[in-house]
């Protein structure tokens, strides 16, 4: 199936319409935040499901209940998905956790007046393109990536769901400098995961002993991640996310993207890398796949 029969068009980016609607979108620009919530923000494919198990278990000072028997769209809902308008989020008491792949400039007005606190999780945005690759050919709600070099056009020219890496990134970034909120810049560590968790319950004015960071740690290391049905996605039903062409969670292995780009595909990106990032610094030190 095509874009125009999968996707709708919001504010000048593709969203897919399996997980959002009209309904959705206009409940997420009345959406009214409190300050002391908490967003999780990512480009699609940036480590949001990683992270959507870290914060809710610094929260909770390492009590599992909540990531062992509630699926992850619940424990830290998409603000702008469909499931949004059956949570009852304006019922939850605070601090409220959620998460959402939009950009900056599309956030609600509450957003801009509130200033909640932001996550911003980055990654490499080759891995990025790598893991997206293989999520496109395993869902049913996402067009067919078809070859390599086909999706990575359509990457480079942010003609894929939720727009442009490179304005995603710089957007919020920009908005870091330029209109100042709680906000963390986060590239999450596979090595040194106590490292992140640290670094996050730090931002969240969270103190934690050593032995429950340890132990938050360990739970959120990718072979234990990958064994948690709610958040291994196990749990959507095949013929809307078929596990069997590609796990959701893949490979864990940092760069893999070297093992999967050719030197022509490695050249092409590089030079629009530099064309479109260069005013912004950026060092990546994590490739989750």
């Amino acid at each position: 199936m095509t874009e125009a029969e999968l996707y709708s068009q919001y504010k000048g980016v593709y969203l897919p319409n399996h997980l959002h609607s009209p309904e959705s979108l206009n409940h997420f620009e009345e959406f009214t935040f409190r300050t002391d919530d908490i967003i999780i923000v990512t480009y699609p494919k940036s480590g949001t499901t990683w992270t959507q198990e870290i914060v809710p278990l610094i929260q909770n000072e390492g009590d599992m209940a909540s990531v062992l028997t509630l699926p992850n769209w619940d424990r830290v809902p998409w603000l702008e998905e469909k499931r949004a308008l059956e949570l009852n989020l304006d019922q939850r008491p605070s601090p409220r956790i959620f998460a959402s792949h939009i950009h900056y400039s599309m956030m609600p007005k509450s957003f801009y007046k509130v200033k909640p606190k932001v996550i911003y999780v980055m990654r490499n945005p080759k891995d990025v393109f790598t893991s997206s690759f293989h999520y496109h050919g395993m869902v049913s709600y996402l067009v067919n990536p078809g070859t390599v070099d086909e999706f990575l056009a359509k990457f480079l020219s942010g003609q894929v769901m939720y727009g442009s890496w490179f304005e995603h990134v710089k957007g919020w970034l920009n908005a870091e400098d330029q209109d100042p909120c709680p906000f963390l810049t986060s590239c999450l560590l596979p090595c040194d995961l106590k490292e992140s968790v640290s670094k996050i319950a730090h931002f969240m004015g969270k103190s934690l002993s050593e032995e429950v960071s340890a132990k938050i740690a360990d739970h959120c290391r990718f072979k234990n991640m990958k064994q948690n049905k709610m958040s291994n996605y196990s749990l959507v039903p095949e013929e809307i996310m078929d596990q069997k062409k590609s796990e959701f969670l893949r490979k864990g292995i940092i760069g893999d993207w070297k093992n999967f780009f050719t030197d022509a595909q490695t050249e092409c990106f590089d030079a629009v890398y530099e064309e479109r990032i260069k005013d912004v610094k950026l060092t990546f030190v994590w490739d989750l796949n």
